[in-house]
């Protein structure tokens, strides 16, 4: 290599670039200047001198971060709050009535807390949706993790912005504030067809279209959610998202578990993108999302963990797992969505649902460098012949060592550097306890 300086060398590792050019490089190295990725090879090529800060994987595994496709971070303070209940009943009767008392400060710490659980499990990049956004912003941008944020919008009065015209308002003044931020990109985001008239998903979606930013909502999640809308519009949710002209390469549709095939024929048709959350749709009882009938028409699929009180962590590493062995279950089909599928959905494919596939989601020169590293001298990572297997059915995430976002070390053998962690736990302690007296 010439005699570059690097502001951070990576080196060490197997380096798993999930790039079809770079493939997998057995004793590698990734260099990064400044927040990008500017060289990837074997680490003898590499000169330590050469950068200003050395991170050494000690024979871990270096890979791109891992992307959550949807989450609501500040459900953090509800986490095991209401459990073991079907999905209208736990939105109507738990947790809508505690998101009533939310502020800008609690989304805030339970975000920050969200954002230390997901940098500690190797997850580098998280959509969310969920109530005073630009607090979840803040701590994410404070925490130094990459994010897509947008409010929720529907029909009845918000916590946050009340009526809603306020909250386009506020929607809009979002765009504004964080416009060119390096690691924040605001999205438009209708909660769902069932608690969102025809009028507001058209007005959500030509905001969207018209600062070329994500539009997310929830879709066709449970039986009743498709029943309701049915017998309301005559049509399949997805169905109806199709005639108010909603579909677009740019819609990220969460959960998607009650599909018909002409759903799913819309879906590929308008490439609309799509995160299956498998922890959140088991737990809630809601269904199985068809995603080997998905992957065959070729839509594309990012993983997401849902909100901690469905879930309840951020772990996407045990997300891999759940789905690869759900679908192979549902199938009988011992191939469905295999180990480098799924590893696919949490990284490449994450990143081109949220519409940053040429900014993360592998290994290569150009690249933001948002990567991790996985130790594998664990007795239960031990001994590796397939990486790929390995990261989806054993590995977990407490064995990600390093997390390093747009080229700035957030993690460092297992030490949180941008979160007062006990500060934090403080804070949420006593939130949960106001949470809990008001009951």
């Amino acid at each position: 290599m010439p005699d570059t300086v690097w502001d951070l060398l990576v080196t060490g590792g197997l380096v798993l670039s999930l790039d079809k050019n770079l493939g997998t490089i057995e004793n590698g190295a990734v260099a990064v200047a400044g927040d990008r990725i500017v060289a990837v090879g074997p680490a003898e090529n590499f000169s330590r001198s050469g950068a200003a800060r050395v991170l050494d994987a000690r024979g871990g595994i270096i890979m791109p971060g891992l992307v959550n496709t949807h989450t609501h971070a500040a459900m953090t303070l509800f986490r095991g709050l209401a459990d073991d209940l079907p999905l209208m009943t736990w939105l109507g009767d738990h947790i809508f009535p505690a998101e009533a008392k939310l502020t800008d400060e609690t989304v805030y710490w339970g975000s920050l807390l969200a954002c230390a659980e997901m940098i500690r499990s190797g997850t580098t990049c998280f959509c969310d949706m969920y109530l005073f956004e630009d607090a979840v912003a803040r701590a994410a941008a404070d925490a130094g993790i990459r994010a897509v944020v947008g409010e929720v919008l529907f029909d009845f009065p918000s916590p946050n912005y009340g009526a809603l015209e306020n909250g386009f308002a506020y929607t809009q003044s979002l765009i504004s504030k964080w416009a060119g931020h390096p690691l924040i990109t605001i999205a438009v985001e209708p909660h769902s067809p069932y608690l969102c008239a025809p009028d507001l998903f058209k007005k959500a979606a030509a905001l969207a279209k018209r600062h070329h930013i994500p539009l997310v909502t929830h879709l066709s999640e449970t039986r009743n959610e498709v029943d309701q809308i049915k017998e309301k519009y005559g049509k399949t949710p997805v169905q109806h998202l199709a005639e108010l002209g909603v579909l677009s390469d740019s819609l990220v549709a969460a959960h998607c578990v009650v599909l018909t095939d002409e759903d799913m024929d819309l879906l590929k048709s308008f490439d609309v993108k799509v995160s299956h959350n498998p922890e959140s749709n088991m737990k809630l009882a809601s269904g199985i999302s068809p995603v080997p009938a998905l992957l065959e028409r070729g839509v594309c699929l990012g993983l997401g963990t849902d909100g901690c009180a469905s879930n309840n962590d951020l772990d996407l590493f045990s997300e891999m797992d759940t789905a690869a062995k759900l679908h192979k279950v549902n199938t009988l089909d011992p191939t469905a969505a295999d180990a480098p599928t799924v590893l696919g959905m949490a990284t490449g494919a994450g990143a081109r649902v949220l519409g940053m596939k040429d900014t993360i989601g592998s290994l290569c020169p150009g690249k933001m460098a948002d990567l991790i590293v996985v130790d594998t001298k664990k007795p239960h990572l031990t001994p590796m012949y397939v990486p790929e297997s390995h990261l989806v059915y054993a590995a977990r995430g407490d064995d990600v060592s390093t997390t390093v976002i747009g080229g700035r070390v957030v993690m460092e053998e297992g030490r949180l550097c941008t979160i007062d962690l006990d500060r934090v736990i403080e804070k949420i302690t006593a939130i949960a306890r106001d949470i809990s007296e008001g009951r």
